[in-house]
């Protein structure tokens, strides 16, 4: 797709439509192996409507992004039982977290959203607030009810949902963004987690 100074998101009657299939192709053959071509045959639109709507791909790519993570964080909420024990509940929306950022859609929004940051900022705070940014808001909401329940004690509730998420992401963050490798075990991944659920209760969890 064309480049433009300022690129713009038009949205139609078949807007919906694009973004389901450009989700489909995205999501199998990553950001730089999915073709216009391909796109609008998945999408069942003609290529001019593609162009319509997105004149750049990375526009799409962010679009179906951002779309893709409130999804997930939508599906995460309403797989976590919020009325279990602290550590369970924490053990929960570690796990949909970290299942987000390994993932190859998670990791490929990552890249994509890095290198095209600088040149379109605004598309890198979209993307912020519609998944880190959104997920965050969600652990804060958890945080507060828990705090009023008695069951936290917290002086700066936004600044424990954001410490609570990079301890969930310790040792496997920076190994995928160096790329020094792409998958981790479960138990890799679970002995994240129980740490930083054990670190999280040592600082703001009510002695009994």
């Amino acid at each position: 797709m064309p480049d433009g100074n300022v690129p713009v998101v038009k949205r139609g009657r078949k807007f919906d439509q694009v973004i389901d299939g450009a989700r489909d192709v995205f999501m199998r053959v990553g950001f730089e192996g999915a073709s216009v071509d391909e796109i609008a045959k998945a999408a069942q639109v003609s290529k001019a409507t593609l162009y319509s709507y997105f004149p750049d791909k990375r526009l799409l790519f962010m679009e179906v992004a951002k779309s893709e993570c409130v999804r997930q964080a939508e599906r995460a909420i309403d797989n976590i039982d919020v009325d279990g024990p602290v550590e369970h509940v924490l053990h929960d929306i570690g796990w949909q977290f970290m299942n987000f950022i390994t993932s190859d859609f998670g990791q490929r929004v990552f890249r994509i959203c890095c290198s095209e940051a600088d040149r379109f900022p605004e598309v890198g705070r979209e993307f912020y607030e519609s998944g880190p940014g959104l997920a965050k808001s969600r652990v804060e909401e958890y945080l507060h009810g828990a705090q009023a329940a008695g069951l936290l004690k917290m002086d700066d509730v936004p600044m424990a949902a954001e410490q609570f998420m990079e301890l969930c992401k310790a040792s496997i963050f920076p190994k995928l963004v160096f790329n020094l490798t792409k998958t981790f075990s479960h138990e890799e991944k679970e002995y994240v987690i129980n740490n930083a659920i054990a670190t999280f209760m040592a600082r703001y969890g009510v002695r009994s």
